[in-house]
Parts: structure tokens; C-alpha cells; sequence
């Protein structure tokens, strides 16, 4: 196989697995969408004040009810933190916002089944408590003090006027905000923004996945994750699916396509699962990590948040094989370039059509101006169609 064909192959593989997920995508980032516009930012800080299990269950709905991009959880987890949140409250929030999110259960569904996107969802709180624990067993307060100190210095990072733009809607019952034109604005404006804010780590995810998929032999893979050994890769594929996540730099939802990549080659249940949780955790990441609370903390971090994903990941694992819901097929939707008239193909097309719909709003209501400002440390100015916050 020559490199044109090798590299038209690998493409076309991209385009496949990105077209079976399409509809999946706008229908996830629009329900985020909805969900964004009706939660406000300015009282999250007040609602995590400690490390209880209250305060953290808290934390982890705020997390879920936000956006899906890792950059923009770790700038926004910075900006609680900076406002009061505990700590802990803040790194749970983080979690919960890259992994308790809609768009990454509709996508685990389409590409590997519901078994992993319930395994995502039974592991998140798991990653959560084992996280809470280990913060508060081994982090000092003096150690928390000289994080606030760094973090108040306010370091630019990534995605900081993405953390800093709250376009709720302030209002109304629930459904009017939703259906009001200062809502119809505030989704799409935020549908803009979320998309934008992930789309290069998902064209990435699935470049790599197509690459993987198309020119590394099973054989590699199988050996490399101990399948033929399954009591040792049991405990080896939650211990190593992370740090293949670390040097792929693809964080958020467009870990997946690679995730189902490497499930079909080979590697454990519960080493998708830690692989999946491991987007925190990518070199870019800790690059940023380093400036908003300093090299110790970011070791701390990193160490902390590790053991507890691969410690979710075993455990995770342990209790769906107990249960029976480990998939026995490795058959995630990997596959070769196919348009035919079917279910997917319609999705794609109504879904699509309701992106357009969205997109021409924001573009008439000055939503694609803000797209310019999602990298900007100060707080944007209030958008058409939105009211200032106080």
C-alpha cells in the first residue's frame, strides 16, 4: 500500500465514523445548549463551599449542566476557585463538565453501546469520591492557600472568556426561557460556542482514530494490552489506558472515536473507561494546570487524578463483569466509508437543518463576534439579545 492510499484510507475512516456520529453531535451540543441557557454561572461559587458530599453532588450537576471542552472546565474551575469554591468542589466540578456531560453519553452510545456510556456515568462519581478522598487525606491547607495565591494571579490559560460568558437566562418558568426569543438567542450563541470550543480535539480524535485504525496491525495492540492474558489485563488496562490518553493530546468527546479504536483492539473494559476520564490530564492541559496553581500542585494533581481514574476504571470494570453488562463482541463503530438512504442519513439531515437554524441566529444576533473573544482573560460585554449580569 502506497502513502496516498494509506493516507486516503485512514481518512475515509474519519469520514465514516464522523458521519454515523454527526446528528449525535449537534443533538448533544443543542441539549447543552439548553441546558447552559437556563443555568446561571453567577451563583456556583456560592453553592461550593466545602468538601461535603452534599456540596459535591452539588458540584457535579453544575458540572454536568455545562460545556463538554476541557480547556473551558479547567478556566472555569479556576474562576470558582478564585470566587470561593472549595477546592475540591472546584476539581469535581472540572470532572463532571468533561465527564457527566449529554453529548459524551449520546456519542458513547452510537460508537460502542450503552454499556460504556452507562459505565461513564456509574465511573464518574466513582472517580469523584475516590478524588474527594485522596484531596482530603493528603492535601494541606497550606497547600491550598499557595494554589489561591497563584491562581489569583490570574495566568492566562485557555478558553478564559469562555469561562467568563454567562448567557443564562434570568426570567421566566423554565419553559419560557427556553422558547423566548432571548433564549432562542442565548442557545444558539452557546451552540456557536461550544461547538467552536471542541470542534479541534474532535476532528483530531477522529484523524487519529481513522490513522490507528487503518495502519496499526491488531496484532500490536493485542499484545501491547495483554489481551491474551485477561487476568493481568484486567488490572493493566485501567493502569495504561490514561496514559495513552495523555500522549494522544485529544481531550473532551473527541477521545471517543479512539476509545472505540482501542476497544476493538484489545484493550479492557474498565481501560476505555480510565482512557476516557484521562482528557484532564493531556500534556496541554498540565501545561495550563502549571500556570493557574504551580508546578507542585500540578504534580499533586496529576498523581491524585490519575489513581483515581485507574482506580474508577478497575472498579468499574469489576462490578459490570459481576453484573454481566461487559459487551462480549468487540464491535464499536469503527468502519468503512458507506452513504446509503437510512436512519442516520435522515438524522443527519433534520439535525443538520436544525444546526443551519441555529447558526443563522447566532450569525444575526452577533454571535459569531463573541467567537473572539473566547480566548480573552477579561469579562466580554453583554451580548445582543442579553441582559448584563450583576
Amino acid at each position: 500500500m502506497d502513502l496516498f492510499t494509506a493516507v486516503l484510507h485512514a481518512l475515509s475512516i474519519s469520514f465514516a465514523m464522523t458521519w454515523e456520529i454527526l446528528w449525535a453531535l449537534v443533538l448533544g451540543f443543542t441539549l447543552s445548549a439548553v441546558v447552559e441557557a437556563v443555568v446561571s454561572k453567577e451563583q456556583m461559587s456560592r453553592l461550593l463551599p466545602d468538601d461535603s458530599p452534599r456540596t459535591l453532588a452539588v458540584a457535579s450537576l453544575l458540572g454536568a449542566a455545562s460545556s463538554s471542552c476541557s480547556y473551558a472546565a479547567v478556566a472555569l474551575a479556576r474562576s470558582l476557585f478564585n470566587k470561593g469554591a472549595n477546592f475540591t468542589a472546584a476539581m469535581t466540578f472540572e470532572i463532571a463538565s468533561t465527564n457527566l456531560v449529554i453529548e459524551l453519553g449520546i456519542i458513547l452510545v452510537i460508537l460502542m453501546g450503552w454499556q460504556f456510556a452507562a459505565a461513564e456515568f456509574v465511573g464518574g462519581p466513582i472517580m469523584i469520591m475516590v478524588l474527594a478522598l485522596l484531596l482530603r487525606l493528603l492535601l494541606t491547607g497550606r497547600r491550598v492557600v499557595d494554589a489561591r495565591r497563584q491562581a489569583e494571579k490570574g495566568l492566562p490559560g485557555s478558553m478564559e472568556g469562555h469561562a467568563a460568558m454567562d448567557m443564562s437566562v434570568r426570567e421566566g418558568t423554565l419553559i419560557q426561557k427556553i422558547l423566548s426569543g432571548q433564549g432562542f438567542t442565548a442557545i444558539s450563541h452557546l451552540f456557536v460556542m461550544n461547538w467552536a470550543s471542541v470542534i479541534r480535539d474532535v476532528v483530531l480524535g477522529l484523524l487519529i482514530a481513522g490513522a490507528l485504525a487503518a495502519w496499526i496491525p491488531e496484532s500490536f495492540w493485542k499484545l501491547f494490552f495483554l489481551s491474551d492474558q485477561p487476568q493481568l489485563a484486567l488490572l493493566w488496562g485501567p493502569l495504561v489506558g490514561p496514559i495513552v490518553s495523555v500522549v494522544s493530546f485529544v481531550c473532551s468527546i473527541g477521545n471517543v472515536p479512539l476509545a472505540a479504536v482501542l476497544w476493538n483492539n484489545g484493550i479492557s473494559f474498565g481501560g476505555v473507561i480510565s482512557f476516557i476520564f484521562a482528557d484532564l490530564i493531556i500534556l496541554p492541559i498540565l501545561s495550563i494546570k502549571r500556570r493557574y496553581y504551580g508546578t507542585w500542585m500540578t504534580v499533586f494533581l496529576f498523581a491524585t487524578f490519575y489513581a483515581a481514574m485507574a482506580l474508577a476504571g478497575l472498579l468499574v470494570e469489576l462490578l459490570f463483569g459481576a453484573l454481566g453488562l461487559i459487551p462480549h463482541q468487540r464491535n464499536a463503530l469503527v468502519v468503512e466509508p458507506s452513504l446509503s438512504l437510512n436512519y442516520t442519513t435522515v438524522l443527519n439531515v433534520l439535525f443538520l437543518a436544525l444546526a443551519g437554524v441555529l447558526l443563522i441566529r447566532a450569525w444575526r444576533t452577533g454571535g459569531f463576534a463573541m467567537l473572539a473573544m473566547m480566548d480573552v482573560k477579561a469579562d466580554p460585554a453583554p451580548h445582543a439579545g442579553m441582559a448584563p449580569h450583576h
